[in-house]
């Protein structure tokens, strides 16, 4: 087992976030991935990291401040935080989050304290979340079990033996095994992924018109000059890094006015502590009209309020049916693995990298090339076995991207 935590932290530190010699590097993490999180610093420092620097955060104790403390008073971000971003942003920093999930922590707390309180950090930090979505430098997520998520995941098995098999999953998901060089594993995995990219940028489709037995009839409208990205990508500083590990997509930017029709999620949406199930959302000139959820709709409805752009698409991204994730049938509870299970749309603020010379433009022009901006940027999953993807090119010509829930191009 350790051999294989250290070669799941080597290639968090070396294919994920992929430090550089003298760059510091910032992880952040739960106090229940302390064992994981010294792994990984140990192999930055291997890696010639200049410094780590460790932000933790505690399940419980979060829970405990929003219960207790004034609303008010958590809305005022400290300008020491804010100051301390900045200074992460000034040296050039990596990134790295070490997340456990746990589905549920917030279920009794006002969903309006947690949004009142979410929305003013990210008014606050607003620099640092362009510096990382505009690939200023390299960032990546990774996650470990905790008994908490286990058990969520697990829940017939007793608390040693749900941590064992999530363990065992996320290594299969991961392409970690005590064999492999998983490094080099994903080095082929990235050149597969590439190719699919590829592909997809040369046919430069006008829109993906989405269609299956559950209800979704949608049509997305890509940006002109769009890019096509997924799996290794290359930052502003010119390192390659694999921004999420795992991941099996192709993700590209749609046009924040051109959705139109309906979607139906096919797996449940982790948000605010909550779980909404079974939804669907009916888009119009690329609005968010309708919606619906058999579970925690209210949470839904959060999520579409943060602000004017959560009510609109920010990504679209492709993934065959026939996924190593998907074909594990496990249903993980955290977006990191469940999205790369199923074709997922993400509500919020699109990526600047997926139009070209996007990571070069400015907010404004990022707007008048149709991409969507918001405080918000959360992915969820609709894609089934039977999910049709037609692409209509500028011509006119179809081509048929997915059939029966998989690539065929």
């Amino acid at each position: 087992m350790i051999e294989k935590l250290r070669k799941y932290a080597q290639l968090a530190v070396c294919t994920g976030v992929n430090v550089q010699k003298g760059q510091t590097l910032v992880i952040q993490t739960t106090t229940d991935c302390n064992e994981f999180a010294r792994l990984c610093v140990e192999e930055a420092y291997k890696a010639g990291a200049g410094y780590v620097f460790l932000r933790w955060n505690d399940d419980p104790i979060s829970k405990i401040t929003y219960t207790y403390a004034d609303v008010e008073r958590l809305e005022k971000i400290p300008s020491w935080l804010i100051d301390q971003y900045q200074s992460f942003m000034d040296e050039g920093a990596c990134a790295l989050s070490i997340y456990a999930p746990t589905p549920g922590l917030l279920a009794e707390i006002d969903p309006m304290k947690i949004q009142r309180v979410s929305i003013a950090s990210q008014k606050a930090l607003k620099s640092y979340r362009e510096y990382m979505m505009g690939n200023k430098a390299q960032w990546s997520m990774v996650s470990v079990p905790t008994v908490a998520w286990a058990k969520k995941v697990f829940p017939q098995l007793n608390d040693e033996e749900a941590v064992e098999k999530l363990w065992d999953a996320i290594f299969s998901a991961v392409r970690v095994d005590e064999q492999n060089d998983a490094v080099a594993d994903w080095a082929a995995h990235n050149a597969r992924l590439a190719g699919y990219n590829k592909k997809l940028n040369d046919f430069n489709f006008k829109s993906l018109h989405f269609k299956n037995a559950l209800g979704t009839d949608l049509v997305v409208e890509l940006v002109e000059h769009h890019h096509w990205a997924g799996g290794a990508e290359t930052g502003q500083n010119g390192v390659v890094f694999n921004p999420n590990i795992p991941t099996e997509e192709a993700f590209t930017m749609p046009k924040k006015t051109g959705v139109n029709g309906t979607v139906v999620s096919t797996k449940a949406l982790n948000y605010q502590g909550r779980l909404v199930e079974n939804f669907r959302l009916t888009f119009k000139d690329g609005a968010v009209v309708d919606f619906s959820a058999e579970k925690e709709e209210a949470a839904l409805k959060n999520l579409l309020n943060v602000d004017e752009g959560s009510k609109y698409l920010g990504e679209v991204a492709l993934i065959s049916h026939n996924s190593p994730i998907s074909n594990s049938g496990v249903l993980f509870l955290n977006t990191l693995f469940d999205e790369n299970a199923s074709c997922h749309l993400a509500l919020g603020r699109a990526y600047p990298m997926n139009v070209k010379g996007g990571n070069d433009m400015t907010e404004e022009q990022l707007l008048a090339a149709g991409a969507n901006m918001s405080m918000e940027h959360v992915d969820f999953m609709f894609g089934s076995a039977d999910m049709k993807i037609t692409g209509t090119r500028f011509d006119g010509s179809e081509v048929v991207v997915f059939d029966e829930g998989n690539f065929v191009i």
